[in-house]
């Protein structure tokens, strides 16, 4: 159960910082990443970052689920999914990152 307690708690922080994006709230990403964005694009520039920040989030929280259902029911199949599911989560969500910088911020840095 300990195990997967930090990455639940680290999963529902990245979450809530997804939402706080997708409200219009973009004062959590670096300067540089926002420098270029206009008035009128940062709503939409929030909500495509927070969403892959959410999927990220979302990814992180699943992977420690079926962490935690390998421990208990000794598949370790489900560590294999689990794995799977991060990595796919990551590359989804950080794809949608990259997308919404290039998108309005004009490049990642």
């Amino acid at each position: 159960m300990n195990s997967i307690v930090a990455p639940i708690v680290v999963g529902v922080i990245v979450i809530a910082i997804g939402i706080m994006n997708m409200m219009g709230n973009i004062s959590t990403l670096h300067w540089y990443h926002r420098r270029n964005v206009s008035e009128e694009d940062r709503v939409p520039f929030g909500r495509k970052i927070g969403l892959g920040t959410i999927i990220v989030g979302a990814s992180v929280i699943l992977k420690a689920c079926l962490q935690y259902a390998a421990e208990k029911g000794g598949n370790q199949t489900m560590v294999t999914i689990g794995t799977v599911v991060l990595a796919v989560g990551l590359v989804i969500g950080f794809a949608i990152i990259i997308y919404a910088l290039m998108k309005y911020n004009k490049g990642i840095f």
